[in-house]
């Protein structure tokens, strides 16, 4: 291994050069050598700081340059989907002026926008082109940046910090006991948190990341994830929908160890069935909660309450802390009392970004945020999401939880939903307009609520990002 001047996030250098750091579905490869490699040629590559926009794929190209970026100190890149609508680009382009941009090779839509971009490096699949704009003064410490969740036109993003990534690594390799023979499947993007944590979490133990950009119905997807011998699964709830649907449950996939799910509330039942699944077949399954403010995740619920106490979040990612306040803020210590649910640990990040000069602040949170979501504990310190503090109406005077009626909705009426509305009315919309009588039935006898208050609307999909998660703004 190359001997080199400088300390690589999460250690990478001190990885044997030759083990495998990434394998993808297209047959690309990638080393841990090369990883480290090719962080210390970008950084020789620039004499300062410099922001860069990544439009990536999930490929090893992918995950090459968005850690030999973050690796290098030098480029601190925006990590973008590579398929971000052209507006949206455009609008992220105007407010940042990033120095540099890199995308795949076949990527022509930056062509008109920069018709006369050099192209400076050309590796795994994606070029760097310099767009003519100088870099923004970027903080020292300032690692990457990620959008918003479910951001379709806000130039808001999350700043990170290299020891935000470091903390994070090391806290979800610690309560899921990752190691270095791991092997896990990885379906979520990279732009997004929780599959970016997933990189960070794996490369702290040398792990081998399987990653595609396939569809869960291909069934490329399948063989790869069968003949590469995939050890872990994460995914979001609509992932584990469309699982159940293809009849996971009866596939032979013996080298599966662990099943994780984040990204937001996963369905009573569905998430029962997967518990059980795991539990009966001697393996692992552990639901996650978390934020992009918090580089992914802020709680699990460890395997062995999985079943019993299905539905938490569970307790505290190691090195975090949970705790609840009051509307005064005092902190709530009884168990059962709802209260605002805040997270410390070195995982929060620094806050967010709307603008060029926001990209030389420094920490704004200091290791503290409130997360948004009422919650509560029980005697055993397991915490359980109530809803989002935004996510609730009054109905006739009766406190009315959005997000509860579409866990009801879902459990009752076996179909999805998309809750929305004002205290003049709940407007619920969903897919299959067989359902619209049960539907409205359902949330009249569950929450003894006149049926007025209830309007139910059919339209052919509910608006999701590309990590599932419901797009209640386009509705």
């Amino acid at each position: 291994m190359a001997v080199h001047q400088y300390k690589m996030i999460l250690d990478i250098n001190n990885i044997h050069s030759g083990q495998l750091a990434a394998i993808d579905s297209e047959g690309g490869r990638l080393t841990y050598g090369e990883l480290t490699d090719f962080a210390c040629f970008l950084q020789k590559q620039f004499i300062q700081r410099e922001l860069c926009f990544l439009l990536t794929g999930n490929d090893t190209g992918g995950i090459k340059w968005a850690i030999g970026m973050i690796g290098s100190q030098k480029l601190v890149p925006l990590i973008l989907n590579e398929k971000t609508d052209t507006q949206l680009l455009n609008n992220l382009i105007d407010t940042y002026q990033p120095a540099y941009i890199c995308c795949h090779d076949s990527n022509n839509k930056l062509q008109e926008r920069f018709t006369d971009a050099t192209e400076i490096i050309n590796d795994k699949g994606y070029k760097l082109l310099k767009t003519g704009f100088s870099s923004p003064e970027l903080f020292a410490d300032l690692s990457h940046l990620l959008p918003t969740s479910g951001s379709t036109g806000s130039p808001k993003l999350v700043r990170h910090c290299y020891d935000n990534i470091e903390a994070a690594a090391l806290n979800i390799s610690t309560f899921f006991e990752l190691k270095s023979a791991d092997r896990p499947l990885m379906v979520l993007p990279l732009y997004y948190t929780m599959g970016l944590s997933m990189v960070f979490s794996h490369f702290k133990v040398g792990a081998t990341i399987l990653i595609t950009g396939r569809n869960m119905t291909d069934a490329v997807f399948w063989q790869f994830m069968k003949s590469q011998k995939a050890t872990s699964f994460t995914g979001v709830p609509y992932s584990f929908q469309i699982l159940d649907m293809m009849r996971f449950f009866r596939m032979d996939i013996p080298d599966l160890e662990l099943l994780t799910q984040g990204g937001g509330k996963m369905e009573k039942n569905l998430n029962l069935k997967f518990a059980q699944w795991c539990q009966e077949k001697g393996k692992r399954w552990i639901a996650t909660y978390g934020q992009s403010e918090c580089t992914a995740r802020m709680a699990y619920l460890p395997a062995k309450w999985a079943v019993e106490k299905v539905g938490s979040i569970g307790i505290a990612v190691p090195n975090g802390e949970l705790l609840l306040i009051d509307a005064n803020g005092n902190s709530i210590t009884t168990p059962h009392t709802e209260g605002e649910m805040c997270y410390r640990g070195r995982n929060v990040t620094m806050g967010y970004a709307t603008c060029r000069e926001d990209m030389n602040k420094g920490d704004e949170r200091h290791g503290f945020i409130k997360t948004g979501d009422l919650a509560y504990f029980d005697e055993d310190g397991c915490y359980y999401i109530v809803g989002r503090l935004g996510r609730f109406i009054k109905l006739f005077g009766m406190r009315v939880g959005l997000d509860e009626c579409e866990q009801i909705i879902a459990s009752e009426c076996k179909t999805e939903s998309a809750c929305v509305g004002t205290d003049e009315k709940m407007i619920v919309y969903i897919t299959d307009a067989d359902k619209t009588t049960l539907v409205k039935q359902t949330l009249i006898d569950k929450t003894h609520i006149v049926a007025t208050s209830f309007e139910i609307r059919v339209i052919e999909e509910i608006p999701k990002n590309e990590a599932g998660k419901k797009l209640y703004s386009k509705l």
